[in-house]
């Protein structure tokens, strides 16, 4: 539509230069052809919107930094995860020592005693706090007292210990940030999927923004050219005392804003081919600009708004984001309240010991005694596995913080956070609902305003040609042209702001509910 009644104005215009030669009557031409011709002129690499979002997803910087802060949020996930992982730990430690006797009873004079110690086991702590440690320590004593039984001596002692928080660190108290990690690792992803929904909204809007950009820029350079041509009319008529001189000014001072109007025309074109570079991070190869190639449809059916509420409501990624997000920082809430209390742990050990080596006569007096602990270092290990020799422990322990504050401030700290992000979600679902109802009405008028527009334009074109007629004949002025043909431009840029105006607020929808466009390509996830 837009195009053909361009095209009709080239042609009045042009049957106005052809009346300035001769009397003879206008000459038709195809209505399509002027403007067709100004748009084949054009200079601009052709872009497809598909392929414009396609490359806006993967190298929109907005997009990138949300897919970073999901392998953050993951990385971080993993880390909490790994505090309840199993370990397993060892040691070695070797030593020897010298000491002086000082007693009738120790021989020789200096006893020397090598030690080698070895303890090896697995820990785990699990998520209510229960930490659990199973371990064998080993002795080798090496010695030279005379009055040693044994000599090498070997001893084992296995233990299992059990440590359960009852106020402090229980339950959620030890796992709530695991639990925050996990709800922050959701908000992550509902961020990264907003991230590209965001950005296709954004290509589609600048997308038809260059469409509208195109065309406005077109039609002024076909009023610049038709100006050019109103200019030599009014001087030839001039020239034959037709008219005076004031029509000639009023033709030069038309020509003069149709010509500054083209130039700010083609300088918004290049600004808004360059937001597209900047979304799509590479720029034209053969070319300034791009250039759109598809049309905006002109209709758009549209849901009741109680359903889109709801669809919002429950797919919104900025919704998503923030109540995943109060969901975090509800369990470090629900941690700090435990972590408040004083610590109370109950302590429980079970284990066995084991004693072998290769015995050895001692001589006390006129005495020679030996002991019954014959044998290797495995020997001794059995018997600590058998509990041969068994012992167990149990008790509590407590630690008691005066006057508690710093359980109590964090824990006052993070009730308020918790209320803030309350407060973030409301304030997200209010403002989300704002967005679409206007969304809504908006979509609801398109088809409408895009009847009217069109219907403008329609007017406006026959107030041209109507005035030109009137022009030839001497019945109105170059400057009531001038006024005419102003409005003829403005009706064609409300026509397409309207046309863009309507997709616009299409993509806005689809952003508000989550939906993928026609245009999206196939979701990329981080690895």
């Amino acid at each position: 539509m837009a195009a053909a009644l361009v095209g009709v104005f080239a042609v009045s215009l042009t049957s106005t230069m052809a009346l300035a030669q001769s009397a003879s009557a206008p000459t038709a031409i195809d209505p399509d052809s002027a403007l067709a011709a100004t748009l084949r002129r054009m200079q601009g690499e052709p872009l497809r919107l598909e392929s414009a979002v396609r490359r806006a997803l993967a190298n929109a910087t907005d997009v990138r930094e949300a897919r970073a802060i999901l392998r953050a949020a993951a990385g971080a996930l993993q880390r909490e995860r790994g505090a309840f992982d199993p370990e397993w730990f060892a040691d070695l430690t070797a030593t020897r020592t010298e000491t002086p006797s000082s007693s009738p009873f120790s021989r020789p004079d200096v006893i020397q005693d090598k030690n080698t110690t070895t303890s090896t086991g697995a820990r785990i702590r699990l998520p209510f706090g229960t930490e659990v440690e199973a371990a064998i320590d080993a002795r080798k004593l090496d010695t030279n007292s005379e009055f040693a039984a044994i000599d090498p001596q070997y001893r084992a002692d296995g233990r299992l210990e059990v440590r359960q928080p009852i106020l402090k660190g229980y339950g959620p108290g030890t796992s709530s940030e695991k639990t925050a990690a996990e709800r922050s690792l959701e908000a992550a992803r509902a961020g990264y999927r907003g991230a590209q929904l965001s950005t296709q909204s954004a290509v589609e809007t600048t997308y038809w923004g260059l469409y509208a950009a195109e065309r406005d820029f077109a039609v002024q350079q076909l009023i610049a050219e038709r100006a050019e041509a109103l200019l030599a009319q009014a001087r030839l008529r001039a020239g034959a005392g037709l008219v005076g001189p004031n029509e000639v000014a009023n033709a030069r001072v038309f020509l003069a804003e149709q010509r500054l109007a083209a130039l700010d025309q083609e300088e918004r074109l290049d600004a808004i081919s360059d937001q597209l570079v900047t979304l799509l991070g590479v720029r034209p190869t053969t070319s300034t600009r791009f250039r759109a190639v598809d049309t905006p449809p002109s209709d758009f059916p549209v849901d009741n708004i109680d359903s889109l509420l709801v669809r919002t409501f429950r797919s919104n990624s900025s919704l998503l984001v923030a109540e995943h997000n109060l969901k975090a920082i509800e369990a470090r809430e629900r941690g700090a309240k435990w972590n408040a209390l004083p610590e109370l742990d109950f302590i429980g050990t079970l284990g066995g010991t084991g004693l072998s080596g290769d015995t050895r006569e001692v001589i006390f007096g006129g005495d020679t005694l030996r002991v019954g602990a014959q044998g290797a270092y495995g020997e001794a290990l059995g018997q600590a596995l058998r509990r041969d020799f068994p012992n167990w422990s149990v008790g509590v322990e407590l630690t008691f913080p005066i006057p508690l504050r710093g359980g109590r401030g964090e824990r006052n700290r993070v009730r308020a956070e918790v209320e803030r992000a309350r407060q973030r979600v409301e304030a997200v679902r209010r403002q989300l609902e704002e967005r679409v109802r206007a969304v809504h009405r908006e979509l609801v008028h398109s088809r409408e305003r895009l009847l009217v527009a069109e219907e403008g334009v329609d007017a406006s074109f026959e107030q041209v040609r109507i005035g030109l007629i009137e022009y030839d004949n001497g019945r109105t002025t170059a400057f009531e042209l001038v006024r005419l043909g102003a409005d003829l431009a403005g009706a064609q840029k409300r026509l397409s702001e309207a046309l863009v105006r309507a997709a616009t607020a299409a993509a806005d929808l689809r952003y508000l509910t989550a939906q993928p466009s026609e245009a999206d390509g196939e979701e990329t996830t981080p690895d």
